[in-house]
């Protein structure tokens, strides 16, 4: 499903991966660990054709998507959706226009239809016509999966994207957002710092170790 070969990263003179290669089945759950500056989130934005690096590969579904470090496809044509840390809603948007932003091109019918089901999937049923500032970290969080989820992408992205909650709601929400994955049965990468986290939340998980990948489970 996702094939990375030989993904290098150097800023200047500071070499952070080098030879990070990684397979996953569709409906996999894949969770990323590194510290600081280990290029755990560098490697999510070159899968995610955001940035470009020294060497490396990624194919999605056969398709070849980045070859020798070069993006042949553009992010928003690969068919993947990101959660970011900061949630990245906008502000001025309500719920279902946050969530219906990616599929415009669905009739305003279809958009009603999808906005529901994916609240519904989420948990967070009836808040269509809220805005981002009266729902709590967690909810947000919940409307940013669910306006990555609205476009069926072949894979999801999240990077550290249960970071700015407590200890108590980020393993509620990681438990809830593995669940909606698994349901429908989309593939996804985890990139935390916090290995608790990584084993709960993921089928698989590696850590970054001298600056290559290594599968611990």
């Amino acid at each position: 499903m996702l094939v990375v070969r030989n993904l290098t990263i150097q800023y200047q003179d500071n070499q952070v991966l080098q030879g990070f290669e990684l397979e996953l089945a569709q409906g996999e759950i894949f969770a990323l660990l590194g510290g600081s500056g280990s290029g755990k989130s560098s490697a999510l934005r070159f899968i995610a054709g955001l940035d470009e690096v020294r060497s490396g590969s990624v194919a999605l579904d056969g398709e070849l998507l980045s070859d020798n470090g070069q993006h042949q496809t553009p992010p928003e044509s690969r068919g993947m959706g990101m959660v970011f840390q900061d949630y990245a809603l906008f502000p001025h948007m309500s719920v279902e226009k946050n969530i219906a932003f990616g599929i415009d091109y669905q009739s305003k019918r279809e958009q009603q239809i999808r906005v529901k089901a994916l609240l519904s999937l989420v948990g967070l049923s009836g808040i269509e016509k809220k805005y981002p500032h009266q729902l709590s970290g967690g909810e947000q969080q919940r409307v940013a999966l669910a306006r990555a989820l609205a476009p069926e992408p072949k894979l999801l992205l999240l990077d550290e994207s249960f970071s700015n909650l407590d200890q108590k709601h980020r393993e509620v929400l990681a438990n809830q957002v593995r669940g909606v994955l698994k349901k429908t049965n989309t593939t996804a990468i985890l990139v935390t710092h916090d290995k608790a986290e990584a084993v709960a939340f993921s089928d698989r998980y590696g850590s970054i170790k001298n600056q290559r990948l290594q599968e611990e489970k």
